[in-house]
């Protein structure tokens, strides 16, 4: 770790540097750049950190980051409440919701399944899906997991869970490039891949 001239200046650019996509050089440059802002904007900052970490929940319905238990999409009477798209994390929610052409619910599966990284069925909400499923009155499902192996076998268990449920089971159309994450799709592009989307197929 390199040194600075001052030992709170070397914590806060460690600090920094623990972010995903933040090396040193980028860490000393926005503690650099704190430093000569008001205090108050460090304060305000800290603050929301500090707020975001201890108070954010997540939708006992979907998985969905919210400020209360369930999100505003899950509490929302004007949402198809018989649709739901399956998603890998949080930020694929944003994705397709600016693309404003879904209007149904959505699930979050935390991830998708890799036994490389240790990452199994069960480490994932696929038995809340399920349960949903049985419990909710959803007519479709739609998989909306990124175009890539592990993306792949994880739509294929899903739709192996669900047969028996005699639900209808979809998958966005392949307009997303093949090992293309969804979060980097254009919003076009994604918003036709859910309106085009086809039947699941064993």
């Amino acid at each position: 770790m390199q040194q600075y001239p001052s030992i709170l200046l070397t914590r806060a650019v460690d600090e920094f540097s623990k972010l995903p996509g933040i090396g040193p050089k980028t860490a000393l440059r926005l503690v650099l750049h704190m430093l000569r802002q008001e205090p108050q904007s460090a304060d305000n900052l800290a603050t929301a950190l500090t707020e975001l970490c201890h108070g954010v929940k997540y939708c006992s319905v979907c998985h969905n980051i919210s400020d209360n238990e369930r999100c505003d999409i899950c509490s929302n009477p004007k949402r198809d409440n018989t649709t739901v798209c399956v998603v890998e994390n949080i930020r694929d929610v944003m994705a397709i919701e600016n693309t404003q052409q879904y209007r149904g619910l959505y699930h979050v599966l935390g991830g998708v399944i890799s036994p490389m990284d240790g990452v199994g069925p069960s480490d994932l909400e696929i038995a809340s899906l399920q349960q949903r499923v049985e419990q909710d009155n959803i007519k479709e499902v739609i998989l909306a997991l990124s175009p890539t192996m592990e993306g792949d076998a994880t739509n294929f268990y899903i739709f192996r869970r669900l047969a028996p449920l005699k639900v209808s089971v979809s998958v966005i159309a392949r307009g997303i490039a093949q090992n293309d994450e969804l979060q980097y799709a254009d919003e076009v592009t994604l918003g036709r891949s859910i309106i085009n989307r086809t039947p699941f197929k064993n």
